[in-house]
């Protein structure tokens, strides 16, 4: 019975299959339309695909044409192919730009950017990318309600960045390349002022700028030690209570005995 059964199931999968492929080779566009809305519905996305590119070929300028453009880009996020959902979306906007459907397919088109952003250990060119598009939405929607939605994202994705350029400061601080700690820690400081690891980078900007300075040609040292001790006034300032104060003290007496 169970042999049975699972050659009926066969049957029925190659006798659909035969259907869809006869609809697929066939001229009736209607029916074309009426399988891929059934398929869409179903979530056979992978099927309807084709169908849709069939009917938006066909009469690209109709109400059947439209819907057909938006439901292959929604096909192709629901499958998670992002950068095909992220083309066909754009596409979409800029193929029917009095569409009513124009906010969510702008929103998807955004969402698919953010879905192809990688881990922060990797190249963040996508992520600034995506960055941008989200805040493309919002400048497009201001009133939309998927704004506070957005602003999370943009959140979200500004992190990413910011373990990036912080893992920078840390690489170069452990490999002893002091004059790139020091100027990654600057850039880190600069772009993202209110990070919680601002206080430690502040600190590793302290401890290679000295380094730097006693470990440069006599041109250079006289210049770096003065910047040194600068840092070291304003590292203070900022956080007096801070756990590296000591070791920041302690840099402080090293280069006071440097002078003597």
């Amino acid at each position: 019975m169970k042999k049975i059964g699972f050659a009926f199931t066969i049957l029925v999968f190659l006798i659909g299959c035969s259907g869809y492929n006869k609809i697929v080779k066939g001229d009736d566009y209607q029916q074309k339309f009426e399988l891929a809305n059934k398929l869409y519905e179903e979530k056979d996305f992978n099927r309807c695909i084709v169908l849709y590119e069939q009917i938006y070929q066909h009469s690209p300028k109709t109400g059947e044409g439209e819907l057909a453009y938006y439901r292959l880009a929604k096909s192709y996020f629901e499958i998670e192919d992002f950068y095909m959902s992220s083309y066909y979306f754009g596409q979409f906007i800029q193929r029917y730009p009095y569409s009513p459907k124009n906010e969510e397919a702008y929103f998807l088109m955004a969402l698919s950017s953010v879905k192809n952003s990688p881990e922060y250990s990797l190249d963040q060119t996508e992520t600034e990318g995506s960055i941008n598009t989200v805040q493309q939405f919002i400048d497009r929607y201001p009133n939309s309600n998927l704004v506070d939605s957005c602003n999370r994202v943009i959140d979200r994705l500004r992190f990413k960045l910011e373990l990036k350029e912080y893992d920078h400061v840390k690489l170069y601080d452990k490999t002893e390349n002091y004059r790139a700690a020091v100027t990654a820690g600057e850039i880190f400081i600069e772009n993202f002022s209110k990070s919680k690891f601002c206080e430690e980078v502040y600190y590793l900007i302290v401890k290679n700028s000295y380094q730097l300075s006693i470990n440069s040609i006599e041109s250079k040292k006289v210049e770096r030690i003065e910047k040194t001790w600068e840092r070291i006034t304003n590292f203070v300032v900022l956080y007096p209570n801070s756990n590296y104060l000591r070791e920041v003290k302690s840099i402080e007496s090293k280069l006071n005995q440097s002078k003597q």
